[in-house]
């Protein structure tokens, strides 16, 4: 089954907050076909947009050398046409607790298929409220993906907690 259009996502289905947005971004990379976004977390108190969301969007579509509009804070839509997948080493900072859990479960399916070394440097919320805390990623997610064959890294080098963030981590895909 081929797809040969851009598939529309209505942003506000089922819980309509940042996994439709993330996961549909990751896809889109993952299998080289363009999406595009609407009524992005229209149901949210402050709808549209957030720092994390729109940094993950940003460090994907560089991944991908994607082609994109839309992805500032506060947009309820965007566009978002990837390119070729590649390696390299990418740095991310929410500027916010935004979680770095949340931002790698994106990130991590489009860096381990790259077929290149990929080095993610994240700056934001270690452990914070309604997602997984980094201790999650590094003793549960990373071993589940090793069993895939994918060879991967991750060093905590300073835990971020909500409000502030400031958290650090390092993951590295070979």
């Amino acid at each position: 089954f081929l797809v040969t259009e851009t598939v529309r996502i209505d942003g506000s289905l089922l819980e309509g907050g940042g996994a439709i947005l993330r996961n549909s971004v990751s896809l889109s990379a993952i299998f080289q076909h363009p999406v595009e976004i609407y009524n992005i977390r229209a149901k949210r108190s402050n709808p549209g947009l957030r720092n994390q969301h729109a940094f993950v969007i940003k460090t994907i579509g560089q991944l991908c050398s994607a082609s994109m509009t839309g992805v500032e804070v506060g947009s309820s839509r965007i566009t978002f046409a990837p390119g070729r997948l590649k390696g390299g080493e990418y740095t991310v900072d929410v500027q916010t607790a935004g979680s770095l859990s949340l931002i790698l479960q994106a990130l991590f399916p489009v860096a381990a298929l790259s077929g290149e070394k990929v080095t993610l440097k994240l700056k934001g919320g270690t452990d914070v409220p309604w997602a997984p805390p980094i201790d999650y990623m590094h003793y549960v997610y990373l071993p589940m993906i090793e069993k895939l064959g994918i060879e991967a890294s991750l060093c905590v080098g300073r835990r971020g907690h909500y409000p502030k963030g400031g958290g650090l981590v390092t993951c590295c895909l070979l």
